[in-house]
């Protein structure tokens, strides 16, 4: 070999070795298969589920706790223990509530008669069981398809006596029959939905029809049949429907007739709002004011007998 051939020197760069992947990838995918899994069995359960089933589902993650609750108004579809807090103020659920509280005033201290805080805060529980009532209502007829063309005769406000729920007539949407106390068939539908929710509630319910000022004969009727007979037989068909609805009797503490003399739109005492079927979830207070008057003593003057005739 010659000393003057030129030296060649080939330079190679190694490459890093890469390390070894591994299973990572599987365990991530794995995740996502699982996660999708579950996704589809909630959406399988919300399509198929019944109304107590998802009302159940939903009371258990508001306090999966294995301690029985004390709301202030049961859940629809509870089927075991938990429950919201009844507190005012104590928001964790039934776990934290004290040994005895939540109780009714009335089971609190047996055989003695409650405190001025004890009634306070009874009517505190009671308006706040309505005013919960009243945003579940709300909320109903928001997200009700079959409600919704009628959401704007129907009107919520809390009164002295409670809750009211009033169903007003529409000129191109009566709620009965024209002069009769039938009820048009999507009036009975919202007469049973309502039913559900005021059988949320342990109080008492008022019902009572109301007509406008026209007067009211009936074709070949009797002659003493008027608006204080119409409004009084739709009142009573009210309360049919309910009940039909699953509402149980024991709720209805009155049922009465007030023709034309409580007037929705005092203005014009013959707009067809007049006609209205008003239901008052009763406060406790207000169910027994008026199981009270009924049941007062009658007084008897000194020489006056009541005599009751049967006719022959």
């Amino acid at each position: 070999m010659s000393d003057d051939q030129p030296i060649i020197i080939v330079k190679r760069r190694k490459k890093p070795k890469h390390g070894h992947h591994g299973g990572a990838w599987k365990v991530a995918y794995a995740d996502f298969v699982t996660a999708m899994m579950a996704f589809f069995l909630v959406m399988w359960i919300l399509g198929v589920g019944s109304r107590e089933q998802k009302a159940a589902i939903a009371d258990y993650f508001k306090n999966p706790s294995m301690t029985a609750g004390s709301s202030m108004r049961a859940v629809p579809g509870v089927m075991g223990p938990g429950g919201p807090s009844s507190s005012m103020i104590k928001l964790g659920g039934s776990m934290d509530l004290p040994k005895g509280e939540g109780k009714d005033v009335r089971q609190a201290t047996p055989g003695k008669s409650p405190t001025v805080d004890d009634v306070k805060l009874a009517q505190e529980r009671d308006k706040a069981r309505l005013d919960e009532l009243r945003k579940d209502l709300n909320a109903a007829l928001d997200r009700s398809q079959a409600l919704a063309p009628f959401k704007d005769q129907l009107l919520l406000d809390i009164t002295a006596e409670g809750l009211r729920i009033q169903i007003v007539d529409k000129q191109n949407r009566p709620m009965f029959d024209t002069g009769s106390a039938t009820l048009k068939p999507y009036t009975v539908e919202i007469l049973n939905e309502l039913a559900s929710f005021i059988d949320q509630v342990p109080n008492h319910i008022s019902i009572s029809g109301h007509t406008d000022s026209t007067p009211y004969s009936m074709t070949g009727g009797p002659a003493h049949y008027g608006n204080w007979e119409l409004s009084a037989d739709r009142a009573n068909a009210a309360r049919r429907a309910l009940l039909d609805g699953g509402m149980p009797s024991e709720k209805v503490t009155r049922v009465v007739g007030l023709a034309e003399a409580v007037p929705f739109d005092r203005a014009h005492p013959d707009d067809p709002s007049n006609r209205r079927i008003s239901i008052v979830v009763m406060t406790d207070e207000a169910a027994k004011a008026a199981l009270q008057q009924e049941m007062q003593p009658r007084t008897v003057a000194p020489g006056v007998s009541l005599v009751a005739s049967v006719g022959h």
